[in-house]
């Protein structure tokens, strides 16, 4: 299955173009947005991880370390997911105060 490893590779491309984006901001809002933005990447990375672990090896050890991944960018990618959710109503009060 070659959708997975494009998947990885994707959710890791996305996550470091975030993480440089948040050393090239000097805004402490926008990094905290960009932050949780890469959080979401990083927990996607790290659940089709373990998917592609378990589909290329499957085997037990294999199993149990796919769900502990599974569960782990679960909980990765909805933090940063809720943390987004949060900067962003944050950022645009911001912005309309600024215009204000």
């Amino acid at each position: 299955m070659i959708i997975f490893p494009v998947l990885i590779l994707v959710s890791l491309v996305l996550y470091i173009y975030y993480k440089v984006m948040i050393v090239r901001t000097k805004d402490p809002l926008t990094q905290d947005y960009l932050n949780s933005k890469s959080k979401i990447f990083l927990g996607s990375f790290i659940f089709f991880f373990g998917i592609n672990q378990y589909m290329f090896y499957e085997t037990r050890l294999s199993l149990f370390i796919g769900i502990l991944f599974l569960a782990l960018g679960i909980f990765q990618t909805k933090e940063g997911w809720k943390a987004a959710k949060h900067y962003r109503n944050e950022f645009q009060k911001h912005q309309a105060s600024v215009q204000s």
